[in-house]
């Protein structure tokens, strides 16, 4: 097992550095700290090294030679807490894991305009069209099924602090649950955010909560929010 570590990252096309913070690892996981504006795994397009990428390298250095493999996801402008794993079993108990709802992960997001209920919970079937952005059917056929669990922690005159659990883990599942409630996330241009102050997607994952893939042990992990977000409520 190692300590605390920082991997240094440089954004393509931006003289700003940043770092990943792994925050735990074995032979069996990695757990990670994502800065905003990093993809967790390449796409056609992209020209920078993904998230996923820069931990091969940390990887395949040993002796013998580590892999990397993708659990779940965060978005390019979202941070916070993300596992990979080191093999296919492990890949497979986590994700069993999540699917089981015997892990957790937990948001915390700031809404544009006051939502008002304390608690809800949002439901539906979840598609994806031609451009790639998500959206809710009643035609179950087409969609995954997704629970959104929002808890309001704080309001301002024009935004909302929610805390946000998911039950499924569906492609942008927070934010177009949170946008078609009529709150979408600050900073969220693709799902109708109209302001974007902290030039960011608004979404840090604090709380991650599995049992380790081969001892068993239940792991907890907290990543506070970014410091900008106070600024926000």
């Amino acid at each position: 097992m190692t300590s605390k570590q920082r991997l240094p990252i440089h954004r393509y096309g931006s003289s700003s550095r940043a770092s990943v913070e792994i925050l735990f690892e074995d032979r069996e996981i990695i757990v990670v700290e994502k800065p905003a504006g990093l993809l967790t795994i390449a796409t056609g397009k992209e020209k920078s090294r993904p998230l996923h990428a820069r931990l091969f390298e940390h990887v395949k250095r040993r002796q013998p030679p580590e892999k990397i493999f993708i659990v779940h996801r965060l978005d390019r402008e979202a941070s916070g807490l993300l596992v990979f794993a080191k093999s296919q079993a492990a890949k497979h108990h986590l994700q069993q894991q999540f699917k089981e709802h015997s892990a957790g992960r937990t948001y915390v997001a700031i809404t544009e305009r006051r939502l008002a209920q304390d608690r809800c919970t949002i439901q539906s079937y979840l598609a994806e069209n031609a451009i790639h952005r998500c959206y809710s059917t009643p035609d179950r056929t087409k969609g995954k099924w997704a629970v959104t669990h929002v808890n309001v922690l704080k309001r301002s005159a024009h935004r909302t602090l929610v805390e946000v659990r998911l039950e499924t883990g569906r492609k942008h599942q927070i934010r177009v649950h949170l946008a078609e409630q009529g709150h979408p996330i600050v900073g969220d241009r693709a799902y109708g955010s109209s302001t974007n102050p902290i030039h960011r997607l608004a979404l840090h994952a604090v709380k991650l909560v599995f049992r380790h893939p081969r001892t068993g042990k239940q792991m907890e992990f907290v990543s506070p929010p970014p410091v900008v977000f106070s600024s926000l409520v």
